[in-house]
């Protein structure tokens, strides 16, 4: 399977990496992408395909909270989600989040949409910013997902610095 590259999505406070799924053989490659982007911790939403001691090892946390394939998330991940970008964002300036799927195209985009949903975006400029780069994102069960979900501004946070970031 042809799988798209790594991207980051920065938006305000908060910095993501959205890719697809290693194996125990791309393990290695995997974990020095997430290095190179300062990734603290990894969100695997898609049943596990490898081995996540050698991950944690180098000092990744990676948090199992799959769900269905093509899906939106269960409220419980939402909630996880969100409560876990709280507390990354604030305690952590600067630090990057990856969440992967098995394509990186579909869960893992809608939980990024939500976190930018939550910051204050319109779910339309949400969607097309995560598309800019990560061409195919979303099915349209999802869009209808985002289309409907109806955010709390959980992730509203003050700036404290005057820089701002950029999708890369």
């Amino acid at each position: 399977m042809n799988r798209p590259a790594p991207v980051e999505i920065c938006s305000e406070s908060m910095r993501f990496l959205i890719t697809h799924n290693p194996t125990d053989a791309t393990l290695n490659k995997f974990t020095e992408e997430l290095k190179k982007y300062g990734v603290t911790t990894v969100v695997r939403v898609c049943e596990a395909t490898y081995d996540k001691a050698p991950v944690e090892k180098e000092g990744i946390r990676v948090l199992d909270w799959p769900f269905d394939d093509g899906a939106p998330p269960p409220t419980q991940i939402v909630d996880d989600w969100l409560n876990l970008l709280r507390e990354k964002f604030l305690n952590e300036p600067g630090c990057c989040i990856a969440v992967h799927c098995v394509a990186g195209l579909g869960r893992a985009p809608v939980l990024v949409a939500l976190a930018l949903i939550e910051s204050g975006m319109k779910y339309e400029d949400a969607v097309q910013f995560i598309r800019q780069k990560r061409r195919g994102a979303f099915n349209s069960k999802q869009l209808l997902y985002l289309e409907k979900y109806r955010s709390k501004m959980r992730l509203r946070f003050r700036s404290t610095n005057s820089t701002s970031c950029c999708i890369q």
